[in-house]
């Protein structure tokens, strides 16, 4: 019989297994695969989520990494094993995608079976020596894991991520930690209101005393591809339609005036070798991705729907603003004026949402002021203003010109008593890799290897185990509640602080 667990309780140091060995942290994400050593500032394997999906003489071939996803190989798709939500939908994939990121950069692959690499002879002496030999051998068999997760992660996921770690990777510990709490470690802080504004969605997490609190806790789909649904339809319903031709698709182009049509030589595949549709919508992505971090940005101080001081329309204002030049692939060139502000105006204002059929518009509730407000009504009244002094903002979406200023704008006009204080580091490498980053400093600290669950304790408990550690109300109790950590976020907070004020001139990141 199993002895009870407690979420308060160290586990014996005997049963720890990485105490002077390497520790990696795995950051899982619907658009990049983040990866690295515990300790280290930034993760040396970063990889796109997506993967290559070929056709072969054996059945569908799978590939993954950077250049697997952007090659125009005949026939190719591209797949992801996570949904828009950030819920793992297809668990052997995700685990083999996730194994790449960790062994084409950080840990040697396992060796192929010596009975069928080639080099040897097949002789029953060497298949009775390498009998049990190659089962012992896994990537992580001398690395324990610290895994991200989201907030709203169910428990038959979480025990997957162990099982996964343990059992296929063979890694001798491991602990799963919320996304959310680790983005407000990174920032040097262990209460926040954390907002991740990604590619697929944008959540909003209240952190307290480095725990999540699990009924303030929110997400919605209005992120970086909802900006670059919002552009789709500003370039189809340009006159004349705005082109969103790929790379892949031009051989050449020829220079054009801004406004002319393009005049480019297009790519041919021979019939029944073209990539799939897949393949294109994910290559127009990194188009729309380049035109949003040059030219779209967020209007403000106040409402694009509403009026200035002068008595006009911030319509009218906008087309007035210096307009921002950007070229297509094909060679198409144009300037963008209020377009640029157009397509990130319903992150505030559902009025200004574009919509069509397929593009159904948001409703008032899941834009993000709104959500703040109703991630803030679920939490205890003491807290609140605390957390409206420390908001931090993450995620790429959010390194948009001008996002910073308008979200603190209206959260001054919803919250006119306490005082309300925006930061968001102003490294563009810790705005993005925010939670891997909190999940170095975690991995990293000395106190923190009686957190680990060991190998030894999963055998004894099974998978459960996860959700009884790793729990939202105790699961950091031996971390937080110790001086050390504390000491450490202040210094790291206090250093982001200062840096973040010498370049107080040069971007909006900090209040």
């Amino acid at each position: 019989m199993t002895a009870t667990l407690s979420n308060t309780t160290a586990p014996n140091t005997a049963d720890y297994g990485g105490d002077e060995i390497s520790a990696l942290v795995l950051d899982p994400g619907y658009t990049v695969t983040r990866a690295g050593f515990a300790g280290e500032d930034v993760p040396k394997s970063v990889i796109p989520s997506f993967y290559g999906i070929v056709p072969s003489v054996n059945g569908p071939k799978h590939l993954y990494g950077e250049n697997a996803v952007h090659t125009p190989l005949p026939n190719i798709e591209v797949g992801n094993p996570i949904s828009q939500s950030g819920v793992v939908e297809d668990w052997d994939t995700a685990t083999q995608l996730w194994e790449y990121a960790i062994t084409s950069r950080l840990t040697n692959t396992k060796p192929s079976n010596p009975l069928t690499n080639g080099l040897n002879d097949k002789t029953n002496d060497l298949k009775q020596e390498m009998e049990g030999v190659e089962t012992q051998e896994k990537p992580l068999d001398e690395n324990p894991l610290l895994m991200s997760e989201t907030g709203w992660n169910t428990g038959k996921g979480r025990e997957k991520l162990i099982e996964i770690a343990i059992e296929n990777w063979g890694s001798p510990a491991f602990w799963l930690a919320r996304s959310g709490v680790l983005s407000a470690f990174s920032a040097g802080k262990a209460s926040a209101l954390v907002i991740d504004v990604g590619a697929a969605s944008t959540s909003i997490t209240p952190v307290h005393d480095g725990l999540m609190l699990k009924k303030g806790t929110l997400r919605c789909p209005l992120a970086g591809n909802y900006i670059s649904d919002q552009l789709r339809l500003i370039f189809s319903t340009s006159q004349p339609p705005i082109p969103l031709t790929p790379h892949y698709l031009i051989n050449s182009k020829t220079p054009v005036d801004a406004g002319a049509p393009s005049q480019a030589s297009y790519r041919t595949f021979p019939a029944g070798t073209e990539p799939r549709s897949s393949f294109r919508a994910l290559q127009e992505e990194r188009i729309l991705t380049e035109f949003k971090e040059s030219v779209v940005a967020v209007w403000g101080p106040n409402r694009l729907a509403g009026h200035n001081q002068h008595g006009g329309t911030n319509l009218d204002t906008a087309r007035t603003q210096n307009a921002r030049p950007f070229e297509m692939p094909d060679g198409y060139n144009q300037l963008f004026g209020l377009e640029r502000y157009r397509a990130t105006e319903s992150l505030f204002d559902v009025k200004m949402a574009l919509s069509d059929a397929s593009h159904p518009a948001p409703t008032p509730n899941q834009t993000l002021p709104q959500m703040i407000a109703q991630s803030l009504s679920q939490i205890d009244v003491d807290i609140r203003q605390h957390l409206l002094s420390n908001v931090v903002v993450v995620g790429g979406s959010s390194l948009i010109y001008g996002f910073n200023d308008r979200l603190k704008q209206e959260l001054e006009a919803m919250y006119p008593g306490p005082r309300v204080r925006v930061f968001s580091p102003g490294s563009v490498v810790e705005r993005k890799f925010s939670s891997w980053i909190g999940g170095s400093i975690l991995a990293s600290l000395g106190t923190f290897h009686q957190m680990w669950i060991s190998k030894k304790e999963y055998d004894e408990h099974g998978p459960g185990i996860v959700e009884k550690r790793c729990n939202t109300n105790g699961g950091l109790q031996w971390t937080v509640y110790s001086a050390a950590f504390f000491k450490r976020l202040q210094i790291r907070g206090t250093a982001m602080e200062e840096r973040a004020m010498g370049e107080l001139l040069m971007n909006d990141s900090y209040y």
